[in-house]
């Protein structure tokens, strides 16, 4: 008989890994607390001290499981043979971590099956563990291929689609549709498995206070330049907070597609420095102030002034932290209040705003996989008419001639190309060439596809495409002249 079979037989708790449990942690958490696990995993990695390589496997147990939970959830009901309702949560989240190491990870299935069980016997039911025991060892017995072949059989279309690549079915409409409206809808399985994979550390080092290619030259091999925004690096390995410049605030963690979007519209059509010292500039939407700071320090390399807004409090307090090193002045430059009313009361008018709308976050699933989980098709009208409100209330804030970028982290048409168009029609705005703009703040080739709306066109980057996050991006102007 193994050790690892006396073991579990043993009246003693045998010892599960510090990195299943601290997964196994974050997983019960994500449903019973609507936790983040990318805000989560951070403070209990820390805390428990792992080496290197136990945090980057707890780190794969608890990303990985989230973003295949539909197809471990469909693979589980098989071998379990009855609806996930009739598991307990708990046993479930335990359940879904063996299914995890044992078809997508190279994990020994004997490991694998025994820890799992004993999360199980510990954190669940122990009167669960030979149900448990017998689920596992059946998903073991068949390889993931065998699993998806009987799946096959079983679903047919963006139903099966939806449950092998870990989306829900609306997730896999809306992206196939978004993609077809570029002429590209053949990329759609590649999109879902850019979805499932570790999404790279982007760095941004912040303008007028830090040069990217000076950071790449002194930490390298540990960074590289990324390969589009003049702010970019890409943390090759180790922790983005112990650089000096990330201590000191001028070198942060930022998503490369949040830094071309901020890029573009600092850049559009700004002329000489001198005409933009008299400029003034503002953030909408500013929380948690991710952006803004990048804007901030774009507009004091420009001599611009700039303010930044958040509807919550608890967030304004966040883009004041945030704007602390960047800009002077910060009690009178962050506000905190309703975008939607706020964006005329403010001293204007505006000549560039940025509205980095609420959105159903479609175009972070690789940082964020439990948010494909969390929001349903249902929630897009709401966030569309707050959307559409918000914008209309930044293009009338503006000065003539202004401009303001609407941004959201979603490829979703609804919330994308629907909201800009009724917008322009609504307020006479001139939709820009968004897609020139965004390459024109390029350092290298990319591969965008103008959308064609009003008098102008909107652009979207993808997460398979270009290695950002899927920001969509539109610029409207307020005309010039007023009828």
């Amino acid at each position: 008989m193994s050790q690892h079979r006396d073991r579990s037989r043993s009246s003693a708790p045998a010892q599960v890994s510090p990195s299943r449990t601290i997964a196994y942690e974050v997983l019960r958490q994500v449903a019973e607390s609507d936790a983040y696990a990318n805000l989560l995993l951070p403070g209990k990695l820390a805390a428990a001290q792992l080496s290197a390589q136990d945090a980057a496997l707890a780190t794969e147990l608890c990303y990985g499981t989230l973003r295949l939970l539909g197809r471990y959830d469909a693979i589980i009901e098989l071998a379990a043979r009855r609806p996930l309702t009739e598991i307990n949560p708990k046993v479930l989240d335990a359940l879904r971590l063996g299914a995890h190491q044992l078809l997508g990870m190279r994990i020994a299935s004997h490991a694998a099956v025994h820890e799992s069980v004993e999360l199980v016997r510990q954190h669940a039911n122990p009167a669960a563990v030979g149900f448990a025991n017998g689920v596992l060892r059946t998903i073991g017995r068949t390889p993931l291929e065998g699993w998806l072949e009987r799946l096959e059989e079983l679903l047919n279309g963006d139903d099966y689609l939806a449950v092998t690549s870990g989306h829900p079915a609306w997730i896999v409409r809306a992206f196939r549709t978004a993609l077809a409206a570029e002429g590209r809808d053949d990329e759609l399985e590649a999109l879902l498995n850019a979805d499932n994979d570790a999404p790279t550390v982007d760095l941004v080092a912040l303008p007028s206070f830090a040069s990217a290619e000076e950071i790449a030259a002194e930490y390298a091999p540990e960074v590289n330049l990324s390969p589009y925004a003049r702010t970019a690096l890409d943390l090759v390995r180790g922790d983005p907070h112990e650089f000096p410049e990330a201590r000191e605030g001028v070198l942060r963690v930022q998503d490369e597609g949040s830094q071309l979007v901020a890029l573009a519209l600092a850049s559009f059509d700004r002329g000489t420095d001198e005409a933009a010292e008299s400029e003034r500039w503002l953030d909408l939407c500013a929380g948690p102030g991710g952006k803004a700071a990048l804007l901030a320090s774009l507009a004091r390399e420009a001599g611009a002034e700039f303010h930044a807004n958040e509807v919550a409090p608890h967030r304004a307090r966040l883009v004041a932290q945030a704007l602390a090193p960047i800009v002077d002045d910060i009690e009178n430059r962050v506000h905190c209040g309703d975008g939607r009313e706020l964006a005329r009361a403010l001293p204007g008018p505006w000549h560039r705003i940025l509205v980095d709308a609420p959105c159903t976050g479609l175009g972070a699933l690789r940082r964020r996989p439990e948010a494909r989980w969390r929001k349903q098709a249902r929630d897009v009208a709401e966030l569309v008419a707050i959307q559409e409100a918000l914008l209309e209330a930044a293009v009338r804030a503006l000065k003539p001639g202004g401009v303001a970028a609407y941004v959201t982290c979603s490829p979703h048409l609804a919330e994308t190309t629907a909201v800009v168009q009724r917008v322009a029609r609504l307020t006479g705005a001139h939709v820009l060439d968004s897609c020139g703009a965004l390459r024109d703040v390029c350092q290298s080739e990319i591969d965008l596809v103008p959308r064609e709306v009003a008098d102008g066109n909107v652009v979207q980057l993808w997460p398979h495409r270009h290695g950002t996050d899927g920001m969509f991006l539109a610029l409207l102007q307020r005309p010039r002249l007023e009828a």
